[in-house]
């Protein structure tokens, strides 16, 4: 297991402001460095009424409005992996605002094999440029004074990435609340075993360092939740807690993804955000179309 890259200091403490997306259950974040105006947005939403073929930006449109209300600058949007349940909004949110789009260098992993799926051809380019930056483990960046730092933290998918910001860590979609354990690995380069030794890799961050999830189902009803600890986590995940091994997570995650089905918006969410959160190009006539690849997944 690799060792955590940087120092965590915990005295520096991001203000933290989360935005829910009830449709795809989905948290995004603004990351505000504590000591200027800068921040950064972690994992937006673009809306998309699938049936209708309609993109809309409300959830976008909230996250300008909390921005430009309180007069921040926006320096970065993260992803923190390539998106199976809803459509990033990076580029929109950065037509209005500016900042640079991330997301780990992996990323042409998955274009590589989506190009593929969906009959891309030559046009589409599958090294990554369609971002601002590719971040490789232990990269790190500044949000104004506030320094990030990058975990690769495969499993899930291969590009994804754990963005330590202070106290806090932005985990997407490894780590789930205790309660909720931990993301499926049966996506195409997902892998179980990775994705516990990733987890595991987390960890090891400091006791007190707050966690941020990408997405909360809230279990048996409960209210939905996005914020816990390494503590938390270490003592009562219900997949990854101290003491559970390898070997017991490997065959409770294999066994649960096979009783899973495809998230509903897992077509038009790989096509858009493989290209960093850009439609398709539009056909001769004009329109912007999303496949349907049958059979393929």
């Amino acid at each position: 297991m690799n060792a955590i890259p940087h120092r965590v200091d915990l005295s520096v403490k991001p203000e933290v402001t989360a935005f829910f997306d009830a449709p795809t259950n989905t948290i995004s974040y603004v990351v505000k460095d504590p000591a200027s105006n800068a921040c950064a947005v972690v994992d937006s939403v673009m809306d998309i009424d699938y049936a209708a073929g309609r993109i809309s930006h409300d959830s976008a449109d909230a996250i300008i409005a909390h921005i430009r209300a309180h007069g921040l600058k926006l320096e970065w949007l993260i992803e923190t992996h390539v998106h199976a349940d809803h459509l990033s909004a990076a580029p929109y949110i950065q037509d209005k605002l500016g900042g640079r789009i991330g997301i780990g260098e992996k990323i042409t992993v998955v274009q590589e094999v989506f190009g593929k799926v969906f009959n891309e051809g030559t046009e589409f380019r599958r090294d990554g440029s369609q971002f601002d930056r590719l971040f490789k483990d232990g990269d790190s960046y500044a949000i104004g004074g506030l320094q990030a730092f990058v975990l690769h933290t495969p499993g899930h998918t291969p590009a994804c990435t754990t963005h330590v910001m202070g106290d806090a860590a932005f985990v997407g979609d490894t780590l789930f609340m205790p309660d909720g354990g931990s993301a499926r690995a049966d996506f195409p380069g997902g892998d179980a075993r990775t994705l516990f030794r990733s987890m595991r890799r987390i960890l090891q961050l400091p006791p007190e360092t707050r966690l941020f999830m990408c997405h909360d189902y809230g279990p048996n009803g409960r209210e939905i939740r996005w914020e816990s600890t390494v503590a938390e986590e270490r003592a009562h995940n219900i997949h990854v807690r101290d003491g559970m091994t390898e070997e017991e997570f490997v065959a409770m995650r294999e066994a649960r993804d096979r009783t899973l089905g495809m998230p509903r918006l897992i077509l038009p969410s790989l096509q858009v955000n493989m290209r960093a959160g850009a439609l398709p190009p539009a056909e001769p006539n004009g329109r912007v179309f999303l496949k349907v690849p049958v059979n393929a997944l």
